[in-house]
């Protein structure tokens, strides 16, 4: 059985020969650490500057060459999630960079004033200084319902090939015309203000963001992939970042449509969510996600309460902790394996995976108990 047949019998909540195993990403380092030479795979600050310099060729012919060097290694597993290992799609071949002014080793200036750093505990480059955060208004008018172009069919190079690669032996999760739900106008700390003091211009650029994006599936979702997985959080550590009421209010609509539109592709549709979301678990059933991954324990997320409550209504996927990965011991990580298999297992409704992404900072020998630990447990 091969992996492309092995997910979709869980997502039917049918048992195959084994659990599957798939990431919602796998970092440069680890991803170094196993091809042996460096890569731009989920090296984000550096692919960013490689984009800004007009590099563009460069980081296409990395992923495209490490992407299939990569899973052609990891062949024990089973899903390939193309959108965020690629970290973004491809600018367009004739595209024009945008050029920040280079202020120190770590720290790029746009024009408009926006500052950005690089983070080396993450591997991001991140806006910390926007001179328009309190400033900018958003009205009604801003948001209009505009056709899209259709973008550049050079923008899918890698993913077409790597699709092409393995759409036969493996469950590929692509692009599609975007995630619509918990809309932010500004950075986190404005867009959940404007829920509170602005939210009918809220609802309306949810809405002209739902009504492109479901124009925009039919240029993005790629022939041969499978599903698509979606990764906005709605949750810290403590709770939702909005009520389940308000959540109910104003995102849950436009994830159900989105939902409903991605699906009358034929797409499967996984929902990577972490933090504590444990008041928005019924809200997850109702949307119609196949799937919910970055189960974060370490965050409250009870694996015996969620296969108890919810293993006959989503496929729940995840339950290695990120955080055993990068600061445990390979010991650590063989009990997180242990625990996962045992609890959400049985029955089936399971797919096996870290709390989060296989994250910069992991510990190779941490990743490889992983790996031997899955090894010695997944079989049905």
């Amino acid at each position: 059985m091969v992996g492309k047949e092995r997910v979709s019998l869980v997502l039917e909540h049918k048992i195959p020969d084994r659990v599957p195993w798939g990431e919602y990403a796998i970092d440069y380092d680890t991803v170094e650490k196993i091809l042996g030479h460096e890569t731009y795979l989920r090296a984000k600050a550096k692919t960013q500057i490689a984009f800004w310099e007009g590099r563009r060729d460069e980081v296409a012919q990395s992923w495209r060459e490490d992407l299939i060097e990569l899973y052609r290694k990891l062949d024990f597993m089973d899903i390939i999630n193309l959108a965020a290992m690629c970290t973004a799609i491809l600018p367009p071949k004739d595209y024009i960079p945008e050029k920040p002014k280079r202020i120190d080793e770590n720290t790029w200036e746009f024009e408009e004033g926006r500052i950005y750093k690089y983070s080396p505990v993450t591997g991001d480059i991140t806006l910390v200084y926007d001179p328009q955060k309190w400033t900018r208004e958003f009205k009604l008018e801003d948001f209009k319902y505009e056709e899209p172009l259709p973008p550049d069919e050079s923008r899918f190079e890698v993913l077409d090939v790597v699709i092409e690669e393995f759409k036969d032996e493996k469950f590929i999760l692509g692009p599609d015309g975007g995630e619509v739900s918990l809309l932010l106008l500004g950075d986190m700390e404005r867009g959940l203000i404007e829920y509170i003091e602005n939210p009918e211009v809220v609802k309306r650029a949810i809405d002209v963001a739902l009504y492109r994006a479901n124009k925009l599936d039919k240029f993005y979702i790629r022939e041969g992939q499978d599903g698509v997985m979606w990764g906005t959080d709605f949750a810290s550590n403590k709770g939702p970042f909005i009520s389940p009421r308000m959540f109910r209010e104003f995102c849950l609509p436009a994830i159900k449509e989105r939902v409903r539109n991605v699906k009358g592709f034929g797409m499967k549709v996984m929902k990577h969510a972490c933090g504590n979301n444990t008041q928005l678990m019924d809200i997850f059933v109702e949307a119609g996600y196949d799937a919910y991954q970055s189960i974060q324990e370490t965050a409250g997320m009870d694996l015996k309460w969620l296969k108890d409550k919810y293993g006959d209504k989503l496929v729940l996927w995840g339950g290695v902790n990120v955080e055993n990965l990068v600061s445990g011991t390979p010991e650590d990580v063989k009990r997180d394996v242990k625990k996962a298999m045992e609890i959400l297992k049985p029955d089936g409704g399971y797919i096996f995976g870290t709390s989060h992404t296989i994250a910069v900072g992991t510990k190779y020998d941490n990743f490889m108990a992983m790996v031997d630990e899955y090894l010695r447990l997944c079989d049905y």
